[in-house]
């Protein structure tokens, strides 16, 4: 499935995980974790599906993905 939103991961020493921030679902700070970086990103993807797939059933309109500007040009 070809995605188009954001995920963000970052290692929490305090949680002693990396946390996946979603930032085109900001109902919630954090979405998911995982021990590895790989595994993170392997739970972020399937928390993007899920959302992608309750939105779906629920009617609602997805977010828009928020884009990166490209600040060289």
């Amino acid at each position: 499935m070809n995605i188009p939103y954001s995920m963000i991961i970052q290692w929490s020493s305090e949680d002693e995980c990396y946390l996946v921030h979603l930032p085109d679902f900001p109902f919630q700070q954090f979405h998911t974790h995982g021990e590895t970086y790989e595994e993170a990103a392997k739970h972020g993807q399937e928390a993007i599906e899920s959302l992608i797939e309750w939105y779906q059933a629920e009617g609602k309109q997805l977010p828009t993905p928020k884009t990166v500007i490209n600040l060289a040009a």
